[in-house]
């Protein structure tokens, strides 16, 4: 009798753990589907509705995993992989769902047929190592910082071949140069922005979504010293209580006069652009109004950073202002032109090409501009990681060469780990399959031919054009992408992976009693 009971409440438990991955391998295959019919050259977008009926169309998968509605834990667990692949690289968050489910639905069949979990993904973390290092080893990493070309190439199957966007990322790219471009501070999609009705443009500068502190002041300065106060400009406040004092309001009258001789000061120092980052006191707004002075203020750390990098002046807090002449000269820079663009609504400042550049991506209506600054800042981070990292060839085919040495890995691999091993084979075989039927051609037999092309040649870059259902050398096609989006989409897969299927059981929480 005691036996029966034992064996039935593990019946239980591998029914309830069972039940658990399956719940959840559903829920990361459901995401995945939503993403999936994007990828590559033939990929379709995807609709999506607001519960206002506002519709955003995309084919964007940072996108359509930022906007889709689900409330499964696992699929949220991926979208926020999804999303940090987004924001360390800008680009490859369907590669890394479409992996990520892959190996999650992979290591879920094993399991159910009794392979343990752990051995799993012992065996996923070997694949995953193996197939890490053979993209690495493989990578040209000199051809994106000495080849404009390629990184052309690199832009435009980012940016889903919009030849304009591509062209200006790569012109952006030249005005920042590799040596700000490798710097991990530092993201090229920040240099992005679309307007409505404005033409496509790049130039070395800062665009600020401001307007003029008063519209007295002038539209436009040239060769201008520049001031950058990270800070409120206005005289110290005294207290209101203080005020019905004669003592108190004679000590305001003094702070406002001390007030308005720093700020001629800076005048006099031939300062011709003052960037604010809080608010401007109405003194120093006529001050700088009668000199011929543009105050922009409000500004964020973003924008004063740019500035900064811009023009080479240094920030000030407002106390600095009581320095003398010769010592606030020092904070000083300088910049070509400042005007404000009353069409765009925005305010220019032009630099000399000095590393600091931004894009304009003009479109015609406000869904349009969405989309083209999506694709933009796609293209731009898929540059900035070409650079940082090197090339591999794109078109699933980097993929599926590493899914050929997992394979032989395989073979060296005791026990049910190999199972594990298995999984990643599958899953990096994946992106070519999606590839290969949004373009309407038949996966499995598109694979296997690749697979054996690629053995016969040894060409790791081979895969299908998805133009003619031919197999083709992607490296002379230009299909080449930033071996970072690769790395980085195979660990994020794998440590998703991972994590859901060492979910045992799934329990809500209590609420949390508020105090």
């Amino acid at each position: 009798m005691s036996t029966n009971i034992k064996q039935g409440s593990n019946s239980g438990e591998m029914d309830e753990r069972a039940s658990a991955l399956v719940t959840n391998a559903n829920a990361v295959a459901a995401v995945a589907a939503a993403v999936e019919g994007t990828l590559g050259p033939k990929g379709l977008d995807c609709m999506l509705v607001d519960k206002f009926g506002d519709v955003t169309v995309t084919n964007d998968g940072a996108t359509i995993l930022d906007k889709i509605d689900t409330a499964h834990p696992a699929a949220k667990m991926l979208i926020k992989t999804a999303r940090a692949q987004e924001e360390e690289i800008g680009d490859g968050t369907t590669t890394t769902t479409i992996l990520a489910s892959a190996l999650i639905t992979e290591g879920a069949a094993h399991v159910s047929r009794g392979v343990p979990v752990t051995k799993v993904i012992e065996g996923i973390r070997l694949g995953i190592r193996e197939a890490l290092a053979y993209i690495e080893n493989n990578a040209d990493k000199s051809a994106p910082t000495h080849n404009g070309k390629v990184l052309r190439q690199v832009a435009l199957v980012a940016a889903r071949g919009h030849e304009d966007i591509a062209d200006l990322i790569v012109e952006a790219a030249k005005l920042t140069g590799n040596e700000t471009l490798s710097d991990r501070g530092f993201s090229l999609a920040d240099a992005i922005i679309a307007k409505e009705s404005a033409e496509n443009e790049v130039f070395a500068g800062v665009v600020l979504d401001k307007q003029r502190a008063n519209r007295q002041m002038p539209r436009s300065v040239e060769n201008a010293k520049v001031l950058v106060i990270d800070d409120a400009l206005e005289p110290p406040q005294v207290e209101e209580r203080a005020l019905s004092t004669e003592s108190g309001f004679s000590r305001r009258l003094a702070l406002q006069e001390e007030f308005r001789q720093n700020i001629q000061k800076v005048i006099d120092l031939g300062v011709k652009f003052v960037a604010v980052a809080k608010a401007i006191d109405p003194i120093a707004e006529e001050l700088f109004t009668d000199a011929g002075v543009i105050a922009v203020r409000r500004l964020t750390s973003r924008d004063l950073a740019k500035l900064v990098d811009l023009t080479g002046a240094r920030t000030i807090m407002r106390p600095g202002l009581a320095k003398e002449p010769a010592e606030l000269e020092n904070f000083l820079g300088t910049c070509i032109r400042v005007y404000e663009d009353m069409r765009l609504d925005h305010i220019r400042v032009e630099g000399s090409g000095s590393g600091v550049a931004t894009v304009l991506v003009g479109a015609s209506t406000r869904e349009v501009k969405d989309e083209r600054e999506r694709i933009a800042r796609d293209a731009a981070g898929a540059v900035q990681s070409a650079v940082q990292t090197g090339i591999v060839p794109g078109g699933g085919s980097i993929e599926l060469a590493a899914a050929k040495q997992v394979l032989a890995l395989r073979e060296n691999v005791r026990g049910m780990a190999a199972y594990g091993v298995d999984c990643v084979a599958a899953a990096l075989k994946r992106p070519l399959g999606r590839i290969v039927a949004n373009a309407g051609f038949n996966p499995l037999e598109k694979v296997e031919n690749v697979v054996a092309a690629q053995n016969e040649s040894g060409n790791h870059a081979l895969a299908i054009d998805c133009d003619t259902g031919e197999i083709a050398d992607m490296a002379k096609l230009g299909v080449m992408d930033p071996a970072g989006v690769k790395l980085y989409a195979l660990r994020a897969a794998a440590e998703v992976a991972e994590a859901i299927l060492r979910i045992n059981v799934i329990i809500r929480k209590r609420e949390e009693q508020s105090s």
